[in-house]
């Protein structure tokens, strides 16, 4: 399984923000998962952080001088799969829309043919001017991906619109630029995720442990191979990733709905979330007070929406069990007509909710199994699409 970032070639452009020392972490993150990263700065970038920062962390190249570097510069332009501008200043965002080359990462975007994503970082009266949102506007037209700004404390003191994209964000735009041509391209993808919380009262529910990290982490793989996504999550603690449509939702009701009204134009569905089985039969108005020593309450099913949610497309379901995993799992299987199911003991380690890693077993409709060591749950889901995608169809998207 090769991950999305491995042995890409990315440029860095960072230019004059007080942000700049945020593009050393992205620089050092983006070699963690394997992508080959040269850097090219503006002169007043290398005011705010030294090159000697990003050769530490990147052993590559890195350039400020655009006199000193010749030809170098068409190189890096041509070889790279993506170019980042992070962060982007207003200055820099006007240099790009004009297509001026006036220091080495204007000349680097203006000489690539790669992807470009810009992430701007200003102050918020800045990133508001006609003409920075004009300027945006020109380089959007021209395919480029703007990632951010984000509301947040700005360096003059203020809150506003302005502050440089969270380093996971902009990873994750990189990602969904890389992936757009990958072996989910032109499929439509839903996936669930969270725990339903079916209400008592105003105060309370009915609910589960799942934080939601395994459906989220399966919608962030299918993007990366470069579906349309869908992610309809119940409450989960959890920032929506780039490029995913999401659907938030509380109720089992409510991801029915939505399920059944996404799937019409969908290839696959995966059932990653824990939805509750049981509801109350009736939802009081106010706050139950604690007044007698027992509560009875009388709960009812909820709705099963892999069996309501269609036909037509292919349906993976997930089974969390604390004990008989497989033969459990068999058995949802079959009841709900799935393609693929994904069991996981939430009792073992490094398997719990909440957790980070996952260790499951895939089980299909003709009896096979497939028993995959503990890792990280993205890894999970990467293993999971890649036992989805040979199942589909070889027509792209329904109408």
């Amino acid at each position: 399984m090769t991950m999305p970032l491995q042995g890409k070639s990315i440029v860095l452009g960072v230019t004059g923000s007080i942000a700049a020392f945020k593009a050393v972490d992205l620089a050092s993150k983006l070699v963690q998962a394997g992508a080959r990263v040269g850097v090219v700065l503006t002169p007043a970038a290398a005011e705010f952080v030294t090159p000697l920062s990003f050769r530490g962390v990147t052993q590559g190249t890195v350039i400020v001088d655009m006199w000193a570097a010749a030809e170098e510069h068409i190189e890096l332009a041509r070889r790279a799969d993506v170019v980042v501008v992070a962060p982007a200043t207003a200055t820099s965002i006007a240099r790009l829309a004009q297509g001026l080359a006036e220091d080495m990462v204007s000349l680097t975007v203006l000489a690539t043919q790669a992807p470009v994503l810009v992430c701007p970082a200003m102050d918020s009266q800045m990133f508001e001017h006609p003409a920075t949102q004009a300027n945006l506007e020109t380089l959007r037209s021209r395919g480029v991906t703007i990632v951010g700004p984000e509301e947040g404390r700005l360096a003059t003191g203020r809150l506003g619109l302005g502050r440089l994209s969270d380093i996971e964000t902009i990873l994750g735009a990189i990602r969904y630029v890389l992936g757009r041509k990958g072996d989910l391209a032109g499929r439509k993808v839903v996936v669930t995720a969270g725990g339903t919380r079916e209400p008592i009262d105003p105060v309370r529910y009915v609910g589960n442990y799942s934080s939601g990290k395994m459906g989220y982490a399966v919608a962030e793989a299918a993007r990366d191979r470069g579906a349309e996504v869908v992610l309809i999550s119940a409450p989960a603690a959890l920032p929506t990733p780039f490029g995913v449509r999401m659907l938030a939702v509380a109720r089992a009701a409510e991801m029915r709905d939505a399920v059944v009204g996404e799937c019409r134009a969908a290839q696959v569905l995966v059932m990653a979330a824990a939805v509750a089985d049981y509801q109350p039969a009736a939802t009081a108005g106010q706050k139950i007070k604690r007044r007698a020593a027992t509560l009875t309450l009388e709960l009812e099913r909820t709705p099963d929406i892999l069996a309501e949610a269609g036909e037509g497309f292919l349906k993976v379901g997930f089974a969390a069990e604390s004990e008989d995993l497989l033969a459990n799992a068999r058995r949802k299987l079959e009841a709900k007509r799935l393609d693929l199911i994904v069991a996981n003991d939430i009792t073992a380690a490094g398997s719990g909710f909440g957790s980070d890693t996952n260790r499951v077993v895939i089980l299909d409709r003709r009896g096979g199994e497939e028993q995959l060591p503990l890792l990280s749950k993205y890894e999970v889901a990467q293993r999971l699409w890649d036992r989805i995608v040979p199942l589909l169809p070889k027509q792209r998207r329904r109408r």
